[in-house]
């Protein structure tokens, strides 16, 4: 406990620290720079330690001590100097990355604290790191009296590490998904401001509805509540406006997710969903959200008359979803479009509603895993809208992967473009400038959105994305570095709504022209796509 800093140790923290100091994909706040440096500098610890035990056991000879001391001087002397240079042009560095964006440049930045901060946390863990150390050294020596040497320190590298697993595990872990499970189901069960029960039969928890407006869950309330109102969509369109179908079934609705799906079914019979001109499968994300941007533009361009239909699988936050429900989530997309279609298909085949797909984050992986791939997909549905994949969309890899050679990954090309486009501004979905027949698939994702480019290979992995041209918004200076890179995007998720509209994890109004690639209704021009762009953009 009292052994002094390792050399490797040492250097590699402070290069790691440093590093952490470097743009990443957006801008971060000078307190989560702090966590960042802590983070990154007890793995360049752990790894300059490792790397120096190896050299020891390795090569017998050992410099003097005067040479020692000198190298000492000369390493920490480096190490303060680097330190104070990346400290002082990370503030230039996130001002660059702020102007990239358009965002204000006047920012609050505190490279003491920053500093201050990391060194507190980087000591904890380290302290951490040794007690578990110590107590597997007086492990050993007590095995020692009973067993051999060999096999002592067998027997307690196998104790210690199975402690420790165990405890990060069942203690650590899932005692803060319990935390974060109870919290978020009793926000679960409260409704968002100006939210209330609607008056239409055609929503689910409205009048006549095969479940109760108590049962949708905090965001299914909000799904349904906030639909478009016929007033409303008239005075966009300018001609009489039905009444938009909304079926939502809230967690607590039913036992599984076959039975939700049942019940979706048959609530979308109640209201009469299959005999709009289009139905959408929409997928939601861990709380059951569904973002506005993707429900909202389909009902004004059918001038209300549309359908959607959406289940909650989780009420845990995305990224803890992410983590401990995507099975769930898999499986709740399957059995929703499984059930959905079935009916669809039962229906004569000159008068079924157009049967689409969309989902945003966890929501598109949700729908994806209904399917086997892009084929599976266009086969079976006429469309869909993909709005910000994470990087585990099995579909999504497969077409990044697949791309023509010379595209680049955060704009790939798929086979001339002719079922499948990926896009960040409108302008991108008329590239290639080839045929695109119907049915269509669009990705819409942000060079710079964390949660499509973040991936454990960052840990160890130079990725596709900061190799060649860099995508609009991503900062030239960023780079890659092991280990680092890694903690840098997984940071940047925690900002990745706190960016300007086409950066980060917010589309906006560029879901408009998602949906009129894919879906427009006959008739709909350029022209109402710029007008409803600029609905959206409004509220």
């Amino acid at each position: 406990m009292r052994r002094r800093l390792g050399f490797g140790g040492t250097l590699l923290a402070t290069l790691f620290a440093c590093a952490s100091l470097t743009p990443s994909l957006l801008p971060r706040p000078w307190l989560y720079q702090g966590v960042m440096g802590a983070v990154t500098g007890i793995l360049g610890y752990a790894a300059g330690a490792s790397l120096g035990a190896l050299g020891r056991a390795l090569i017998p000879y050992r410099p003097p001590e005067r040479g020692r001391r000198i190298a000492w001087r000369v390493m920490l002397a480096g190490c303060a100097v680097l330190a104070v240079v990346t400290l002082w042009y990370s503030f230039d560095w996130q001002r660059d990355l702020r102007a990239l964006m358009g965002m204000d440049t006047r920012i609050t930045w505190f490279p003491p604290v920053i500093l201050a901060v990391t060194l507190v946390l980087f000591g904890l863990a380290l302290l951490t790191a040794r007690l578990v150390r110590l107590g597997g050294r007086r492990l050993n020596a007590w095995l020692d009296h009973y067993v051999p040497t060999y096999l002592g320190h067998a027997v307690g590298a196998l104790v210690i590490g199975l402690l420790v697993a165990v405890f990060a595990n069942d203690v650590l872990f899932n005692g803060f998904v319990a935390r974060v499970s109870d919290v978020s189901s009793v926000a679960n069960q409260g409704t968002h401001p100006g939210v209330s029960r609607p008056t239409s039969a055609y929503v689910s928890g409205g009048p006549g509805s095969l479940v109760t407006w108590e049962s949708l869950g905090r965001e299914g309330r909000r799904f349904t509540g906030t639909a478009a109102t016929p007033a409303r969509l008239s005075a966009f369109s300018g001609r009489p406006a039905a009444q938009p179908i909304r079926v939502y079934i809230g967690l607590n609705g039913t036992s599984s997710p076959r039975a939700q799906a049942a019940l979706a079914v048959r609530e979308l019979e109640r209201t009469g969903a299959f005999g709009r001109p289009v139905l959408a499968v929409l997928g939601t994300t861990g709380t059951g959200w569904v973002d506005p941007h993707i429900a909202d533009p389909l009902e004004y361009m059918y001038n209300g008359r549309s359908a959607m239909v959406a289940l909650q699988y989780s009420y845990l936050p995305s990224w803890v979803s992410f983590m401990v429900d995507r099975d769930k989530a898999a499986a709740s997309g399957r059995a929703l479009f499984e059930a959905v279609r079935e009916r669809w298909s039962r229906l004569p085949a000159g008068s079924r509603p157009r049967l689409l797909l969309s989902g945003e984050s966890l929501g598109s992986y949700e729908l994806e895993e209904a399917f086997h791939g892009l084929s599976d997909l266009v086969a079976r549905a006429d469309g869909a809208v993909f709005v910000g994949p994470p990087n585990a969309n099995r579909i999504w890899q497969q077409l990044t992967n697949g791309r023509r050679r010379g595209s680049p990954v955060w704009r790939p090309v798929y086979r001339s473009g002719r079922t499948a486009r990926f896009a960040q501004d409108p302008g991108d979905l008329g590239r290639p400038p080839a045929p695109w027949p119907h049915p269509r698939v669009v990705y819409l994702q942000n060079s710079t959105d964390p949660v499509v480019w973040w991936s454990p290979r960052l840990l160890y992995h130079r990725p596709a994305w900061l190799e060649g041209a860099r995508g609009p918004g991503v900062n030239p200076q960023m780079n890659w570095f092991p280990l680092v890179t890694f903690w840098q995007v997984l940071v940047d998720m925690t900002a990745a709504l706190d960016v300007p509209p086409g950066h980060g994890h917010r589309y906006g109004a560029n879901i408009v022209d998602g949906w009129a690639a894919v879906a427009a209704p006959p008739g709909w021009s350029g022209h109402e796509t710029w007008r409803l762009r600029a609905l959206i953009n409004w509220s």
